[in-house]
Order: C-alpha cells, then sequence, then structure tokens
C-alpha cells in the first residue's frame, strides 16, 4: 500500500506548482502573435533542446555526484532568468536566449526528480509500487495543469495580453524552488556528502556507469520507446492551440458583448485544457491499474504507443478534412495516452538501471527525446507553414507506425 506521508505531499505539491505554467495553453500563439513563423517558433524548440541535450549528460551527472535536491534548484533558477526574459522582450533571437536558459532548466531538472522518488521509494522498501506511486504523484501534476488552464484563461481573459503570462508563473516556480531546497538531504542519494578529492573519483565512476546503459540491449530498447513517443508528443501538442483558436473564432461566443478574439479564445483554450489535464491526471493515477491488466509491462507500453500514432494520424487527418471538433477529441486522447504511458515507462526503464546512477540513466531517456525534437520540431514547422497544420499532424502520425518497429519493447 501506497505510503502518503508528509514527503509524498511534497513531491505531488512539486509537480502542482511545476506546472503552473500560465503561459503553456497559448505558447504557440504567443509566438505568432509576435510576428514568428511555424518554422521559427520550430526553430526555437530546437535551442530549447539541443541546449537541455548539450547539459543532460553534465546536469545527470552533477545530480548523482553532488547532491540532486542543488541540481534541482540551479534548474528553477533557470526557468525563472528564462520567464523574466520572455516578459520583458519580444524578439527572436532574445527568445532563444531565454529557450537557452529554459532548456538549462530542463536539463537539471529532467530525470533528477524521478531519481529522488525512485530513491524515497528503496529507503522505504516500496520498489514494488514504482507505477502506482508515481502515477499518483503525477497525478498531482497533471491536476496542476488543469488548475493551471484555467487560470490563464481568466488571466489572459482580464489583462489581454500575453506576455503577463510568464511574469505570473514566476509566482508558482519561485515557491516549487523553497519546497525543493527543503527536501530531506537523504534523497540526494548516496553521493550527497563527498569531500576533497573524492569528488573528482566519484565523478569518473559516475560516468561510466552512465555509458554502460548504452551497452545494454534491453535498458536501450525501454529508453528508445518512451523517448521516441514523448518526442512526437511534446513536438505536436501545441499544435492543438492553433486548432483550438480556429475553432474558437468560429463560435458564435461573446460577439455580442464586443469581446475582441483574443478574450473569447483564451476562454475556450483555457476550458478545452482544463478537461484535458483532468483526463490525463486521471490517466496518471489510473497508469497502475491498467498495466496489472496485462501480465508485464511491455505489452501495455507496445499497446499505447500504436494508439498514439493512430490518434495523431486521425487528428491530423480531421483538421485537414475541416472536421475541428474530431480534430480536437481525438487529440484530447493523445493526451491522455501520453500520460498513462509515463509512469509505466518510468517503471520499465527503472528495472533496468542500477538506482545509484539512476538521475544519469532517466538522463539518457530525456536526452535522446530532446535530440528528436531539436531534429523535428523545425520540419513540422515547415510542413505546417507550407501544407497546413492537419498535414503536418497525419504525416507525424503515419510517422510512428515505422519507429515502432525498432521501440517495441520486450518482457
Amino acid at each position: 500500500m501506497i505510503k502518503t506521508d508528509r514527503q509524498f505531499y511534497r513531491f505531488s505539491l512539486y509537480g502542482f506548482l511545476k506546472n503552473l505554467r500560465f503561459f503553456e495553453p497559448f505558447i504557440i500563439l504567443i509566438f505568432v502573435d509576435n510576428g514568428l513563423t511555424f518554422f521559427k517558433i520550430g526553430l526555437l524548440y530546437s535551442v530549447r533542446d539541443l541546449a537541455n541535450n548539450l547539459l543532460e549528460i553534465p546536469t545527470g551527472v552533477l545530480a548523482d555526484a553532488f547532491g540532486r535536491r542543488r541540481t534541482m534548484v540551479m534548474a528553477f533558477v533557470a526557468y525563472i532568468a528564462s520567464f523574466f526574459i520572455f516578459y520583458f522582450f519580444a524578439d527572436f533571437y532574445i527568445y532563444a536566449l531565454a529557450m537557452v536558459l529554459f532548456g538549462l532548466g530542463e536539463a537539471c531538472r529532467s530525470g533528477t526528480h524521478k531519481a529522488m522518488i525512485l530513491e524515497y521509494l528503496k529507503i522505504n522498501d516500496m520498489s514494488d509500487l514504482k507505477v502506482a506511486y508515481y502515477g499518483r504523484t503525477r497525478s498531482a501534476s497533471q491536476l496542476g495543469s488543469a488548475v493551471n488552464s484555467l487560470a490563464a484563461a481568466g488571466l489572459l481573459f482580464y489583462t489581454g495580453d500575453y506576455r503577463t503570462m510568464f511574469l505570473a508563473t514566476i509566482v508558482p516556480y519561485v515557491l516549487d524552488l523553497i519546497n525543493l531546497a527543503t527536501y530531506p538531504k537523504i534523497l540526494d542519494g548516496e553521493l550527497a556528502q563527498l569531500r576533497g578529492g573524492d569528488i573528482w573519483t566519484q565523478t569518473r565512476a559516475t560516468f561510466r556507469d552512465f555509458v554502460g546503459i548504452f551497452g545494454d540491449k534491453s535498458a536501450m530498447q525501454a529508453i528508445l520507446n518512451s523517448s521516441g513517443f514523448t518526442a512526437i508528443f511534446k513536438i505536436t501538442k501545441d499544435y492543438l492551440q492553433p486548432i483550438l483558436e480556429s475553432f474558437a473564432l468560429a463560435l458564435p461566443f461573446l460577439i455580442s458583448r464586443n469581446v475582441d478574439d483574443v478574450k473569447r479564445s483564451a476562454v475556450i483554450i483555457g476550458v478545452v485544457y482544463f478537461f484535458i489535464y483532468l483526463l490525463t491526471s486521471y490517466a496518471s493515477r489510473s497508469a497502475d491499474r491498467f498495466s496489472r491488466r496485462f501480465t508485464g509491462l511491455a505489452d501495455p507500453i507496445n499497446l499505447t504507443f500504436l494508439l498514439g500514432a493512430g490518434f495523431l494520424f486521425v487528428a491530423g487527418l480531421a483538421n485537414w478534412g475541416n472536421l475541428a471538433l474530431v480534430s480536437i477529441l481525438v487529440f484530447m486522447g493523445f493526451y491522455v495516452l501520453q500520460n498513462l504511458r509515463k509512469p509505466m515507462n518510468v517503471s520499465f526503464i527503472s528495472d533496468q538501471i542500477e538506482h545509484r546512477v539512476m538521475a544519469s540513466g532517466l538522463s539518457v531517456e530525456a536526452q535522446f527525446t530532446t535530440i528528436l525534437v531539436a531534429v523535428f520540431a523545425p520540419v513540422i514547422g515547415l510542413l505546417a507553414d507550407n501544407f497546413g497544420i492537419g498535414f503536418a499532424l497525419a504525416m507525424f502520425g503515419a510517422g510512428m507506425l515505422p519507429i515502432y518497429t525498432l521501440v517495441r519493447v520486450k518482457e
């Protein structure tokens, strides 16, 4: 049975506050409002993920060798700095700098907090509850996203200014920084208390263990399956925003009150994202129950990969055929699948990797994700600029099928 003690709620609070990114439901619309094409938006995503990629290994090693709490605090300082830049400036090249800082935050954070949760489960003899425990803490983060959607919509409706979203996001991120900085020291892992000449020796040992992951076929298959699906989700998920905007502006909603288009679309987008994240919160909580319907984790992981490909293809095809409502509903299913998969993927990967280098191992998964996002984000932007968003999404959905043949996992 899951031990819902004080630390469980602090883990959950971390995810809840982290997902109060008020700009997120409107990020593509913010960039488009500042005159960027989908291709340039894709380039910004590439800058973010290349920065993430280059820093992934050293920050993963830093977390395992020098303390996970310090690394998480560094992540949130980088995030907050990027939000200030986004608020005060509106230029493609300045945005690129902010994306580098955001990528630094992602590099420091990715894998590190999961490793802290897995360390806690190991200390408390609850390692057999990985899927259920991580699923429930992730559920809190999705609930944060649901609250974020309504709060962001209300804030945008009140101010009518997209960039205010970045300034408002700083508040929950400062609170989360304080939460992380006061985590128990024991969650830093075995290497939290290093001194003098031990530091370089331990860093080399951690790096050797990290490199050794690449020689493990089972671990790499699990990592590639997770990173492939996650990358395509990250590349495509924000294209729901222009679909929602077009759908909202086609409705006779608030026209009689002379409300401008930004505020009208804010209400619809906020409400839809609220329901999406309620569903994804439930999906994360249900991951353990869903996985227990199968004899192991490999079958549900493979099944959800194929379903995700189908959902994305249908969403794109429906949008291409001007069936916006169908596209939105299927897209919601794609969001649910990602959050159903994530706890299963984390558990499946963690079974292949020694707990002492868990942060580094999970960072390998994050690194492959960032490589794929960096390469393909401009591609989908170029397709969207030239052939439409629906065509671009359908092509990426179809492209997931040949990827599946390479990343299918086995027990």
